[in-house]
């Protein structure tokens, strides 16, 4: 059986008096074109796999550059979807390199039945750069009923500031594994999603006012790691749920971590 093996680089530069994208690509990986709905500053970019699908084998490679003064918001037209392994595992590895400003907001990853997923998300960001990131997965294909009995989902995020390691994130569920229902794991939730924001220093009050925005059944806890690292780890029943959950904390984030209003890509509404 063939396989795909792709990769992408995007490298922004501020280039007066817009953020600048120039792309190299191999295999089915490829972008639209820049978009700027905010202005010339802020480069929106949708990033495309033509065949639709990750299955068996295949392999991605993606290298982000946000260079200093550049400001990137990247985005999928839609869920990415982990096709069942038959026998062989497939992987993505995304370099996020931030210089100046990054938005890393790709929908959802449906992960089927069956799937065998190796997902590595590293992130260098220097001490003035600037990011807000998620990472939303759904085990098994709900619209369908199908429940993530057998394979595995394998990821690792760790994110350094100017070479230093300052977060780790490990997961890795196999299929019917006790973890899905227990309460120190996904509590018998589907959907669960990662989202990070590293900018200016935390304080105290910030902290409580984002968290004074969700109540004990949102199933949305905030953590601060470093004085500019923030965290926040959201559960749900559903990809709908869990994305507006989301999407809220990126609104409520993106003024203070990156100085602007939230301008919501239209290719979320379609």
């Amino acid at each position: 059986m063939n396989s795909w093996h792709a990769s992408l680089a995007l490298d922004y530069r501020f280039v007066a008096p817009r953020t600048a994208l120039s792309v190299r690509h191999h295999g089915p990986l490829r972008v639209q074109k820049a978009l700027y709905p905010e202005g010339d500053a802020t480069c929106h970019t949708i990033m495309l796999h033509p065949p639709g699908g990750i299955a068996g084998g295949d392999a991605l490679s993606i290298k982000v550059d946000a260079q200093p003064g550049a400001h990137a918001l990247i985005t999928t037209p839609g869920a990415a979807k982990w096709y069942k392994a038959n026998g062989r595992a497939a992987s993505q590895r995304a370099h996020l390199r931030v210089k100046g400003a990054l938005e890393w907001l790709p929908q959802e990853a449906i992960v089927f039945d069956q799937a065998d997923v190796h997902s590595e998300i590293h992130i260098d960001v220097e001490r003035d750069a600037r990011m807000i990131g998620w990472d939303i997965v759904a085990l098994g294909r709900m619209a369908s009923g199908e429940a993530f009995t057998a394979g595995c989902f394998a990821q690792s995020i760790r994110l350094y500031e100017d070479g230093a390691l300052q977060w780790v994130e490990r997961t890795r569920i196999t299929g019917g594994d006790a973890l899905l229902a227990s309460p120190i794991g996904l509590a018998g939730h589907r959907v669960f999603a990662c989202v990070w924001a590293i900018g200016p220093h935390w304080g105290d009050e910030r902290i409580a006012a984002l968290r004074e925005c969700w109540s004990p059944s949102s199933q949305v806890a905030i953590t601060q790691l470093t004085p500019r690292l923030l965290v926040a780890r959201v559960l749900g029943s559903t990809s709908a749920n869990v994305r507006r959950r989301c999407e809220a904390l990126w609104q409520l984030l993106r003024p203070g971590v990156l100085g602007v209003a939230p301008v919501t890509p239209r290719i979320w509404a379609t």
